[in-house]
This record gives C-alpha cells, structure tokens and sequence, in this order.
C-alpha cells in the first residue's frame, strides 16, 4: 500500500484539522511569536533571525533539537494569499540560492482551507528538486513522522489560543530534579497525585511519548474514578504533555462519571518546571483539546472547581516533597 504522505516520487505532503478557525490558524503561522512555540517535531525550540512575512521576504531561524543539534533554516516567501495558502522556498545554508542551484533546497506550500467554523484543515505539500533529495531527508531526518509531530504540536497550540487555558502555578522549595522526579516515577507520583481526599492506584506508568498512565482514584465515600494520560511530550526535566481523559477499568476514553456528559472528552495538559535559586516553579495548563461548544461552555463554567481540584493536588505535592506524604 502507498504511503498517502508520499503521494509521489519528489512530495511529502501532511494534513491535519485543527479545531481552531482559519483565521487563527493563519495567525498562528504567520506571527513570528507564535510560530517559534510550536514549529518542528516535539522536543524542538526555535530561535528567529529574521521574519519578513511578505512576497520576497525572508524567514531565516535556528531549529534547536533535543540532544542539542541546530538546524539552520531559511526560507525565501513566493506567494501569500491571506487566510488561503502560504508558499516558500526553504534551504539549509545562508545562501538560498546557492542551495538552490546545488538541489538542496524544496518548495513548500501550506493551505489553509475552512471546513467549519471553528475547524480549519491544515495541509503542507514539499516538493523536491529529485527522488533521491524526498528520500533523503525521509530516511536521515524523519521528515513525515517529524511532519505529524509538527501538525500534532500546531493543533495543541492553536487549542489553547482557542479557548482560554486554565493555568495555576506552584513554587516548590525542592531542586528542580527532585520535583521532576515527583512527576515521573510511580513511587512518588503515586502517592501524591489527585486532589485531597482521594486515594490513588497507578495500574500503569508510562511516562515517554505515546505512553500511558492509567489509574484510579478512591473517593473518601468509596467510589471509584478511573483516569489516563497519554503522553504526547517528555523534555526531561523541563516540560511534559498529556492527553487527559477519564477512563474505564480497561483504559479506554470515558465520559466525566460525576457530572454531566459535556465535560471535555480530553483536555491537553502541559506542564512546566522553571529552576530559580534551588526552587522551582510548576506551571500547569489545562485546555480543552478537539471540544465542542458545549463542552467549552462547561469547561468555562467550571474553573472554580478546577482551581480547587489542582489546589488541593499541588498541596498533595507539596506535602510529599517535604517528607509528610
């Protein structure tokens, strides 16, 4: 079977829905503060040079990968139709035309086409100067999984600039490594997680991308709760992200148990460590992910009983890191 990222000798092409309007998808890529937060595979940060968003201008940045690799890129625009299409001519070096005149560059055009109102399908199409150029950095440099982690990161981001994120934060007089830890191994994530008064039980801890963590929780009356998180993002020991849904006993994907069925089917977690002065900062922030109108409106309505929730797990958090639990 053909790959359908593969459509032909010399393109990759990747697509996806985001569920955010066109116009805030378009805003997303084309504003240079907001493009850095999301563009590469998970574990890249980027750095801009230069950002001339217009026909003939240049975006010139550094691609920073996890294990400390930079990947210089610049990119000449050759065409822009607002909200539409985007197209550029992208190279390595920092002489483009150079790169072009050797084949070392590719063509690269991004569609942005509305298929609702809050929901905007994304498409990029690269095409190369030969077969053997698409291979290469198919083969070397994992451009279509590296093109699906991309899309996957543009969707969380475009999320959270959807629909306002909750976000609470905590210092912690403990190291950075030591909060980390507390986080991502089950002898301590088990036994502080979860608001007050709940009991937890890991029955899986999977903390790297694409694993799960998949628990219950006893309320003091005796009820049960299941949960899971599905890693999207593990930057030791700076940042994870998760998908976060209730859970049956099997694992699967379940409606809130509690409340009412328009309580977000996911939400995406993302949280972050900031070291300062032996202390550390943790950030986290909660966004409904692939949500319906209702469930926005419920999630708008409950940030009282989320500020509670994450209040009394962090105090949970707190406690452990001082010896009492």
């Amino acid at each position: 079977m053909s790959d359908p990222h593969l459509p032909s000798d010399t393109e990759i092409v990747i697509s996806r829905v985001l569920h955010a309007p066109r116009e805030l998808v378009w805003e997303a890529w084309t504003n240079p503060e907001h493009v850095v937060n999301w563009w590469g595979p998970r574990g890249f940060t980027n750095t801009t040079k230069r950002h001339e968003f217009r026909v003939g201008g240049y975006w010139e940045h550094m691609m920073h990968g996890p294990d400390g690799t930079d990947y210089p890129n610049k990119a000449k625009f050759l065409e822009i139709v607002p909200l539409e299409r985007i197209t550029y001519l992208l190279g390595g070096g920092s002489d483009l035309e150079a790169d072009e005149r050797r084949g070392a560059t590719f063509r690269a055009t991004w569609t942005f086409e509305a298929v609702a109102p809050d929901r905007t399908l994304l498409t990029g199409r690269m095409v190369f100067p030969s077969k053997e150029a698409r291979d290469r950095v198919v083969r070397d440099y994992g451009a279509v999984e590296g093109g699906k982690q991309t899309f996957e990161r543009a969707a969380e981001y475009t999320a959270g600039l959807f629909t306002k994120p909750f976000v609470i934060s905590r210092e912690f007089a403990a190291p950075r490594d030591l909060v980390w830890r507390a986080w991502t191994e089950a002898e301590h994530f088990g036994r502080w997680f979860g608001p007050k008064g709940m009991k937890i039980n890991l029955a899986r801890f999977d903390p790297r991308p694409g694993g799960m963590t998949h628990y219950s929780m006893e309320t003091p009356d005796g009820k049960v709760i299941w949960g899971r998180a599905v890693y999207r993002e593990v930057v030791p020991p700076a940042k994870l992200v998760w998908l976060n849904s209730f859970s049956d006993e099997a694992g699967g994907i379940t409606r809130h148990p509690l409340t009412n069925d328009t309580w977000p089917l996911q939400m995406l977690t993302t949280i972050t460590f900031a070291a300062h002065a032996g202390k550390t900062t943790v950030t986290v922030h909660w966004v409904p992910f692939d949500s319906t109108d209702a469930e926005r409106a419920t999630f708008e309505a409950g940030r009282d009983s989320m500020a509670m929730g994450w209040t009394g797990t962090l105090d949970r958090l707190t406690a452990h890191l001082n010896g009492a639990e």
